[in-house]
């Protein structure tokens, strides 16, 4: 997608549908084109090649170009959104060249020999999807955009299907965690920054197509006048004090959406804002690790999201997996929802019918979407009319289940007054209006007709009884006819007289002689047969063959007059659509927490980490499934050291349970934080700033990094981002190098997370030599799985208890493995052996403390030097200041 196209052709000589084609494809020259020509889309010379090779359609050829035949490969216009799909996926640009008039239309603007209009009407990329068949219904589809100014970071990004826009004012080094959360299908980036090493970084794990956009288009200046554009205010000011970095990022998003929408002007929510102060920042290494939003296999079924998802609606599982991605810091905001969900857990028949309501919701955001860009159909329409039906109906749920002195939390009442047309008296009369207007049976298309109710407009019944009562008026009209001249006669139609009168020859001589050929006016002789025609038969057919041409149009008319008026209130739709995601997200958490017995959080702004009988969400489930019980754990950390230690040392045996343990804990965060209930008994946090998992083996050979030294990489992220308010969970560091080596390795860290990051953090590891911290740090303490050996074999028993684990087991595990019982005894006989003979490292108990060694001259962080270039914006800087600062950084050097 981001490759270099070659040169195009050269156009001379061009037939004129050729001339068009080219003019398409110069316009879009790194996209495939695909050319509208009848009920075709075609593709032409190197574009038809790749669209062959990927879609596996057959490559022909159409006539020539430069004395060469012209490759050619077509897919059926009916057909086109599965072969867009295949073509997305693979990686490219598609730019839809469409037909702008009928031929008909063409021959009377321009003769018998016009050629159809042509143009490019919109070009489909990964990140401007609005189609239901290439959406995921239950996922967000974004496109985000990178901006840096001045040594600040921000990223914005559209789901252009809902029209939702967010922006994130961040650092550099925020970009990774920032698009993670996001997760975005395609990334603008401005060109100059690919040389800058963090956004390299932060757009390869982000993993989304990444398109380089002209450096130009993130100046300031330009993209604050398009966003003006886009929204049509003449100041920016009412979404905030935004920073340079925010306008330029948002100002990419404009210039994606005019290139690539032809024109046409989405509807979209003014800029979210948000920062690094009001997330949680979870790094990609971390949501891999942890699989919040999808497995490790790339799937969504095995992940956290699909473990308690519940909703009933695709608005409210996209939802739910918003909150999931980014939980919040602000405990007050995070009880909002979590008000929310106590209130439907205490109204359980009230939430049953507000769920079975809900579930025939459908999805008004995307409907709106696609209205607005000019692909919408009826059943767009039919969807808004429906939603705003049945969100009238839950708000007479609220009023008929209303408790005296008893007012539902804010979320639920500010969501319920979103759907009460009562309070939306503009919003209702559009709603009357599609509820009268629009038929019960839609088309997809609005070119099928239909979809206008009989009544709404009076000339639309007229056409509509003249092309569908036709045959009953030709009858009545032949009976008069033959009544009246005495003839046996029949009227009969063909694509060349259109309705013709036709008797035998013998019988219409009457009709040739006076009176009669006043009335019947001669057409054709044929051999056995005389055809006629009547004055009143030739304005009946005029007016058949425009009858339904006529009603289409006035169909159309109508539909535009209704997609305007649905633009007229789309803020009000967003709302609406918004509001019902809502109740359905605070309903299904409900549900689910009535499923595994979850409850509720307490949340502050201590160091606190305390569960009580805590369980993994997704390994829970698994076990319930195979009908077994999943054994709960105690957790308590305190970064303070108060009421916990603030580093647990955990221990056991293979397979015992540490890496769910310490996954399991780190869960409970992020559904705490996401405004979600637990699955424990109690549990307390004090929100978590960053969320850090070193849990994992995995390499990054392309990259040239072995499973060691991406194990490394990340244990350095964590060491060097680490604050008092994170949580870390980190698992066998040290095991991917020699002993004393991998040893030496996990002590340190271990000690720097307890006298430098100061974070709370479980350690889970096979040294068993770290367990002698708990008596030589202040607040670290030993924890371990338990297992039992019983006549040879291990039974595990996924307990969490105080105290060091003296083995781990492993001989054992590999006999549950399935390792050949030869090579366990041998195994056996070697594990003695060592045990003998090991004396192990000697003298670690008079070890200084960490914070006893001397500071090694290296620092962690950038130095003075790349401090100050980080600031520096060199496309805004005249040659005298970028002297100036050459000087400066000189000096900083000593």
């Amino acid at each position: 997608m981001n490759a270099q196209t070659p040169p195009s052709p050269d156009a001379a000589g061009a037939t004129p549908v050729m001339a068009q084609y080219f003019q398409a494809k110069a316009s879009q020259p790194d996209a495939l084109v695909f050319f509208r020509m009848g009920d075709f889309y075609e593709l032409f010379f190197e574009d038809a090649q790749k669209a062959a090779a990927t879609l596996g359609i057959t490559l022909t050829a159409r006539g020539q170009h430069g004395g060469s035949p012209i490759p050619m490969a077509g897919v059926p216009a009916h057909a086109m959104e599965a072969y867009l799909a295949k073509l997305i996926r693979a990686g490219f640009k598609v730019a839809v060249c469409d037909q702008l008039e009928d031929a008909e239309t063409a021959k009377r603007r321009g003769g018998s020999k016009a050629v159809v209009r042509r143009d490019v009407v919109r070009v489909v990329t990964p990140g401007t999807l609005t189609e239901d068949g290439l959406l995921d219904a239950r996922g967000a589809n974004r496109l985000a955009a990178v901006s840096v100014r001045a040594g600040s970071a921000a990223v914005a990004s559209v789901e252009l299907s809902t029209g939702e826009v967010e922006c994130f004012a961040i650092t550099v080094g925020g970009l990774a965690s920032a698009l993670a959360a996001l997760g975005p299908s395609e990334i603008l980036v401005p060109d100059r920054l690919f040389a800058d090493a963090a956004v390299s970084e932060a757009l390869k794990a982000a993993g989304g197509f990444v398109q380089p956009m002209p450096g130009a288009l993130a100046e300031p200046g330009a993209s604050e006048a398009r966003l003006k554009r886009l929204y049509g205010v003449d100041t920016l000011d009412g979404f905030g004090p935004l920073s340079g970095a925010e306008i330029s990022a948002l100002g990419l998003i404009a210039a994606h959406l005019e290139t690539t929408q032809a024109g046409r002007v989405p509807v979209l929510s003014a800029p979210r804002r948000a920062g690094e102060a009001d997330v949680m920042i979870i790094d990609p290494a971390t949501r891999i690790s942890l699989e919040i939003e999808r497995a490790t296999s790339g799937a969504r079924e095995g992940s956290l999201a699909a473990a308690i998802d519940r909703t009933v609606t695709s608005p409210g599982a996209r939802l739910l997996s918003a909150r999931l991605a980014r939980p919040l810091l602000d405990p007050a905001a995070i009880d909002v929802r979590l008000d929310a969900v106590a209130w439907f857990c205490e109204r359980r028949p009230q939430r049953q019918r507000l769920r079975d309501t809900l579930r025939a919701m459908p999805d008004m955001a995307r409907g709106l979407s696609r209205l607005a860009l000019g692909r919408g159909g009826p059943r767009d329409l039919g969807a808004l009319r429906d939603g705003l039906g049945i969100g009238e109906a839950v708000c007479g749920l609220f009023v008929d289940a209303r408790e005296p002195l008893v007012e539902p939390p804010a979320e639920i009442a500010a969501a319920v007054a979103a759907l009460d047309l009562n309070l939306l008296p503009q919003l209702a009369a559009f709603r009357d209006l599609l509820a009268n207007g629009l038929g019960a049976d839609l088309p997809t298309l609005t070119r099928d007709g239909g979809f206008v109710s009989p009544g709404v407009r009076p000339e639309l019944d007229h056409a509509r009884a003249l092309r569908d009562d036709s045959r009953r008026v030709i009858a009545a009209l032949e009976a008069q006819l033959a009544g009246e001249s005495g003839v046996s006669l029949k009227i009969r139609h063909n694509a060349v007289l259109g309705y013709f009168v036709e008797t035998t020859a013998r019988a219409a001589e009457p009709l040739m002689t006076a009176p009669l050929n006043a009335t019947f006016i001669h057409r054709q002789t044929l051999a056995n047969q005389v055809r006629f025609t009547t004055v009143e038969l030739a304005e009946l057919d005029a007016k058949i063959a425009q009858a339904a041409e006529r009603a289409l149009a006035i169909e159309l008319e109508t539909f535009e007059a209704w997609r305007s008026a649905a633009i007229e209130v789309a803020r009000e739709v967003m709302g609406a659509a918004q509001a019902a995601a809502t109740l359905d997200v605070g309903a299904a958490l409900a549900e689910w927490a009535d499923d595994v017995g979850a409850t509720r959080p307490v949340l502050d702004r201590s160091t606190a980490f305390e569960a009580e009988a805590a369980c993994h969400p997704v390994v829970e489930a698994a076990v319930r499934r195979a009908g077994d019980a999943f054994t709960p754990n105690d957790c308590r950390l305190d970064g303070a050291g108060v009421g916990g230690p603030r580093l647990s040392i955990v221990t056991g045996p293979n397979m015992a349970g540490k890496s769910t343990f310490l996954r399991q804990n780190a869960l409970l965060a992020v559904l705490a934080q996401s405004g979600c209930f637990v699955p424990a008994k109690r549990f307390r946090l004090g929100v978590v700033d960053r969320l850090f998992s070193r849990v994992g083996a995995g390499d990054d050979l392309a990259r040239g990094r072995s499973t060691f030294m991406m194990e490394m990489v990340e244990t350095a992220a964590i060491l060097t981002q680490a604050t008092p308010r994170s949580l870390v969970i980190l698992d066998e560091i040290g095991r991917g190098t020699a002993t004393y080596d991998g040893l030496a390795i996990a002590w340190a860290c271990a000690e720097a997370l307890h006298e430098t990051n100061r974070c709370r953090a479980l350690f889970a590891t096979h040294y068993h030599e770290l367990a002698v911290l708990e008596g030589r740090l202040a607040h670290v303490s030993n924890l371990s799985l338990k297992a039992r050996e019983w006549n040879g074999d291990l039974i595990f028993l996924h307990e969490a208890g105080p105290g060091a684990a003296d083995r781990s087991y492993g001989v054992q595990v590999a006999k549950l493995a399935g390792v050949p019982p030869g090579v366990v005894a041998r195994a056996r006989q070697v594990l003695e052996r060592l045990e003998k003979e090991a004396s192990g490292p000697a003298n670690l108990d008079e070890l200084p403390l960490f914070a006893a060694v001397a500071e090694p001259e290296a620092r962690f962080g950038p130095s003075k030097v790349e401090e100050a270039l980080q600031v520096l914006d060199p496309d805004g800087m005249s040659p005298r200041e970028a002297m100036d600062a050459l000087y400066r950084l000189k000096g900083l050097l000593g």
